[in-house]
């Protein structure tokens, strides 16, 4: 036994090792999002189990829809050979259904009452077989005012709820989900429409164009759904495909998506849900999505195929289905073949969590979320799943830690806002004492001040011995916010303001930007963790500046303008006199509010900016003796101005950057040349 235990250990040990080198050489890759709604790439979720072909001598022929019925069976549309298919796992053929009736199936239902719904787009009918493939009924248009006489009745997929009211996906109807009665084939209406997007341009031409204009417009149609499907509770699950619409889609009775994704194929075809709700979704272009039943992306994998054939990969996806094990069927129309994904240990682990937690058991979810950190520190998931388990247990600083680290902002502010009330309880006597103290110290020193002027005897001295032109030209920064006309008068005549002092302070500007931008608070922070872009935020403060003060000056010089291109370099930094004097305070502030006080935020940062526009408004006015209609004038053009420099500085950039380009090119195919002869 001491030898053979040895042995066997070691067969163990390489058996093991043989199985994770099998896992992490797959053909594909898997990834997850972080917080800021990026691909990381993380363990794989899902490997594949088994490839099937065929049901005995069966082949598939450009497969449409594939389910699972409660049995295990498979049931796949075989539109190339105009049936359904019915098999096992073992790959046996079970029946075939519809032969000699079907015509084109693409879209398969299996529901609550054990029928079998098909759509046929050729044959334009829903057909209707029991399991045991008999033809129960058939549906064909809507004999219905409602339904339109000119709508199209192409269906592609079905689906049917357990109140028997079946819903069609036909394509080129724009209208929306089509509603039956599974009864009696009565048209129940039009279901939750995706929604036409309209640009701002289009509106524009619809307010300006004519009637004759406007219909040789091409009208905004919204895209018709690519599929559908439902889970036990009745919930209806969509994907479309086109831009600016709603790829993924979970309705509940009112029509209304209850569900948002950051990240989605943008060419999904199916989609299907799994014991937790989880949502798999496959694109057209061999990928397949897992998210979360509130719509957080958790793993996706997948991909397409180069040629070489390799499994875990596709030519493409026509459907997804799950079994009661949560494997994976995806069928390949252009493979015909259906691949198996099982979950690994890692995919089990985070489910395991995901299932403790949605289940309310918190404290025994932290176990396995914590597992999984260890196991993909990026994995920001986890980090937010072991932030609400802290959360329900009111553990707010360990909640808190865990959503920063998650980069959830929301229930960041949450946290930090139950740590707060928390320090405000037993904290707040103490701060009104100092605040009091603070006020009656100063009233105190205010007196004596008053009384003997120790302050001001020692500023007359000091002011008397130097003379700092530069810092009172910077203190003359605080006459702006009481005396703006006054101060623009002085800037002009009594030159209260330089060059110098006026571009220390635009690089004040910049150190106060970038404050703002890298360091206030986290939910109110829009740059990535780790992120900084110095040199670019430089160049565009200064550029910015510099573009808005010359093109001011030289549409003013034109239009008869009287000052001087020192005093207008000077009176527009100068104007921003409550960004550098309020703007400090609100970076700080911004550390200590949550979402429940953005509003106050949003208030400062709209008075500061308009105080600041207001402050340019009068500088071009006052420095150049215009009318209130003369300085709207001249910021209009001041603006186009400015609209096309830019255009004009990216088209030579444009010019250049091909010109490198080709330069480049050439240098490259003299070398090539040389080299070989």
């Amino acid at each position: 036994m001491k030898k053979v235990i040895p042995i066997l250990l070691a067969f163990l040990f390489l058996w093991l090792t043989d199985q994770q080198v099998i896992e992490a050489n797959t053909a594909y890759k898997t990834f997850t999002e972080d917080g800021y709604g990026r691909y990381v790439e993380t363990q794989t979720a899902y490997t594949v189990k088994q490839t099937i072909v065929k049901f005995d001598d069966e082949l598939f022929k450009q497969a449409a829809d594939l389910k699972i019925g409660k049995d295990g069976l498979f049931y796949i549309a075989d539109s190339g050979n105009q049936r359904i298919l019915v098999g096992n796992k073992n790959e046996e053929l079970v029946r075939v259904i519809g032969k000699d009736i079907l015509k084109k199936p693409n879209g398969l239902f299996l529901s609550h009452d054990d029928k079998l719904y098909v759509a046929d787009e050729v044959a334009a009918k829903i057909f209707v077989f029991s399991l045991e493939g008999e033809l129960l009924k058939e549906f064909g248009k809507p004999d219905s005012i409602l339904f339109g006489k000119k709508e199209p009745f192409v269906p592609e997929k079905v689906a049917v709820d357990k109140r028997d009211n079946i819903y069609i996906i036909s394509r080129g109807n724009s209208n929306g989900i089509i509603q039956i009665n599974a009864n009696n084939g009565d048209f129940i209406g039009y279901f939750a429409p995706n929604q036409t997007v309209v640009s701002p341009l289009t509106a524009f031409r619809k307010a300006i164009f004519t009637e004759e204009q406007l219909s040789k417009m091409i009208d905004s149609i919204p895209a018709t759904a690519k599929n559908i499907n439902l889970d036990e509770k009745g919930l209806v699950y969509t994907v479309s495909q086109g831009e600016k619409v709603e790829a993924i889609r979970k309705l509940n009775v009112g029509g209304k998506n209850i569900i948002e994704t950051d990240v989605y194929d943008p060419f999904p075809v199916s989609i299907e849900t799994g014991s937790l709700e989880n949502i798999f979704v496959a694109g057209e272009n061999g990928f397949i999505y897992e998210y979360t039943s509130e719509g957080n992306l958790l793993f996706v994998f997948g991909g397409r195929d180069d040629g070489r054939q390799r499994v875990g990969l596709f030519s493409k996806i026509s459907a997804v289905a799950l079994d009661e094990k949560d494997q994976i069927y995806a069928l390949d129309p252009e493979k015909n073949q259906i691949q198996v994904f099982q979950p690994t240990e890692f995919a089990n682990l985070v489910h395991t969590a995901l299932r403790l937690y949605q289940n309310g058991d918190y404290q025994a979810s932290k176990a396995p979320w914590e597992e999984v950190i260890k196991l993909n520190s990026l994995f920001d998931f986890a980090n937010l799943g072991l932030g609400e388990a802290y959360f329900k247990e009111e553990n707010y600083k360990e909640a808190l830690a865990s959503f920063r680290l998650a980069k959830y902002k929301t229930g960041y502010s949450d946290a930090f806002w139950e740590i707060r009330n928390e320090w405000m309880r037993k904290y707040i006597i103490h701060f009104l004492v100092l605040i009091i103290g603070l006020v009656v110290m100063k009233k105190i020193l205010d007196w004596v001040e008053k009384k003997y002027q120790f302050w001001h005897r020692f500023k007359q001295k000091v002011t008397k011995k130097y003379e700092f032109k530069l810092v009172k030209d910077l203190l003359f920064l605080k006459n702006l916010l009481r005396h703006p006309l006054d101060s623009f008068y002085r800037i002009k005549h009594e030159n209260k303001t330089s060059v110098l002092s006026a571009t220390v302070l635009m690089f004040l500007f910049f150190i106060i930007f970038i404050l703002e931008k890298y360091f206030s608070g986290f939910i109110f922070r829009f740059v990535k963790d780790g992120v900084f872009e110095i040199g670019s935020d430089f160049a565009f403060v200064i550029a910015a500046f510099l573009l808005t003060i010359i093109s001011n000056y030289l549409i003013c010089t034109i239009n008869d303008g009287e000052s001087t291109f020192s005093h207008m370099y000077s009176g527009f930094i100068y104007s921003f006199a409550p960004y550098f004097i309020f703007k400090p305070f609100l970076i700080l502030i911004s550390n200590v509010l949550t979402f429940n006080e953005v509003y106050l935020l949003n208030l400062a940062n709209f008075l500061i900016y308009t105080w600041i526009a207001v402050l340019l408004f009068l500088m071009i006015m006052e420095l150049n003796d215009y009318t209130i209609r003369e300085t709207f004038k001249i910021i209009f053009l001041t603006l186009f101005l400015m609209l096309i420099t830019a255009l004009l500085l990216f088209i030579v950039y444009v010019l250049i950057s091909q010109m490198i380009q080709f330069v480049i090119s050439v240098f490259n195919e003299g070398v090539y040349r040389v080299e070989n002869g």
